[in-house]
């Protein structure tokens, strides 16, 4: 399956080398397994979102390696993308970048005709691709427009997504300059989720490095800054990490941290067994 990862400090600029390129199951680890596809995307100095995109595995782009170590932001999101929807394209490849907010998906929704039918003309042009991903994402653009809310408005989406089409998995991400979203709806596929700790000069971290003691001293690979990271799978063996709960919507805005539980059950959910063969490979 498609693998998310997110960062956000909050406020202060930090490189994500670490997580994205040298953590024991790094994203560009992570792209040996998915090879459709890879974004990266993060806030600009004037607080816009800019991404980088390419329809090939993170190991092989060596933009993706570039900036990986050489950008700094507040905010990350980032995606490798097994496709299921939408062959490799740069214009499939996540994130997305829709009213100065980033979004990355991972699962497989049904019913695009239909979901289709729900936006204007000027919505549904806002979706550039061909995934289910970026629809998904247009509707909740537009559902944000009109409740004047992002939180409103992406549980607006959902909420009418899970309740009139049929959804294998829904995880998500969606940031704001300084905010980020987590989505794991319903309960498909995990989400993680690891909660700031200041890394001072000196200090280190625990990793799976196959060295003795199994600690490696990480301040060279990433600033001394407190930062949330989200994750499809867990990138290093902290024992802080967390699962999300199914169906838990967390937001985090600075160093604040709150979880939401607006949905129910899908009411068309689809397993394995209702997925084409491509679909079924792209979500094991």
């Amino acid at each position: 399956m498609c693998r998310l990862f997110g960062l956000t400090t909050g406020g202060p600029r930090v490189r994500a080398t670490f997580w994205l390129l040298d953590a024991p199951d790094s994203l560009r680890s992570q792209s040996r397994r998915m090879p459709d596809g890879t974004g990266l995307g993060w806030f600009s100095l004037g607080e816009e979102p800019v991404r980088d995109r390419a329809p090939i595995a993170a190991f092989r782009d060596a933009d993706f390696n570039s900036e990986a170590r050489y950008v700094a932001s507040h905010t990350f999101v980032s995606h490798v993308r097994y496709a299921s929807t939408g062959a490799p394209d740069v214009r499939n490849s996540h994130p997305f970048v829709m009213d100065d907010r980033l979004f990355a998906h991972n699962g497989v929704v049904r019913g695009l005709d239909v979901l289709g039918s729900w936006l204007t003309d000027a919505e549904r042009a806002m979706a550039r691709g061909h995934t289910d991903s970026e629809l998904v994402f247009a509707y909740i653009t537009a559902q944000i427009r009109r409740h004047g809310d992002t939180r409103a408005g992406l549980i607006a989406a959902v909420g009418r997504i899970a309740a009139e089409l049929p959804v294998f998995a829904l995880n998500l991400l969606l940031a704001e300059s300084g905010r980020l979203w987590a989505l794991r709806y319903p309960d498909t596929h995990e989400l993680w989720v690891l909660a700031p700790e200041l890394t001072e000069p000196g200090a280190a971290r625990h990793m799976s490095s196959g060295r003795e003691p199994g600690r490696i001293d990480v301040t060279a690979h990433r600033e001394a800054c407190a930062a949330w990271i989200v994750a499809s799978e867990r990138m290093d063996d902290d024992p802080d990490w967390r699962l999300l709960d199914p169906g838990e919507l967390l937001m985090l805005d600075g160093r604040q941290a709150s979880s939401h539980f607006p949905f129910g059950t899908p009411a068309h959910p689809l397993t394995t067994a209702d997925l084409s063969a491509a679909e079924s490979v792209s979500q094991t």
